[in-house]
């Protein structure tokens, strides 16, 4: 796979650095003081200062309120279990807490939800086969 880039706004960019940096793991590649680049797992992630950011809408998905703007990466499973338990010792709240879709089914798949301290919301997959990431 090739590594994607995404750009999303931030109200703190020190905040957003920290956060993805030394809860989630992320590097820092380069920055200014309006901008930060990150490698997430591999792939280009920036935030951009803003002045400020909007309510952000949600979609009913399980049962859950799932932000509709959000990012994240699929991990292997065993990543994924690691990067909840690194959440959770660091006591960073979960938006949506780590469970299992589609139990027993093609596409099964772990998923949890949490926001950096502007509120952008990053979710975190897993799939029990890889092979299944966009079976029906």
């Amino acid at each position: 796979m090739q590594p994607f880039h995404l750009a999303f706004p931030t109200t703190d960019l020190a905040a957003t650095r920290a956060f993805l940096v030394d809860a989630i793991g992320a590097r820092v590649g380069r920055e200014s003081e309006r901008w930060v680049d990150f490698d997430l797992f591999g792939h280009q992630v920036t935030a951009h200062l803003v002045d400020a950011a909007g309510a952000a809408p949600t979609n009913p998905v399980d049962g859950h309120a799932v932000p509709a703007f959000h990012f994240g990466v699929v991990l292997d499973w065993n990543a994924w279990e690691a990067l909840a338990e690194r959440l959770r010792e660091r006591g960073v709240p979960f938006v949506i807490e780590p469970y299992v879709r589609f139990a027993g089914k093609p596409g099964e798949q772990g998923t949890f939800f949490v926001r950096d301290p502007a509120g952008t919301a990053l979710e975190f997959k897993t799939f029990r086969d890889m092979d299944h990431l966009f079976a029906t």
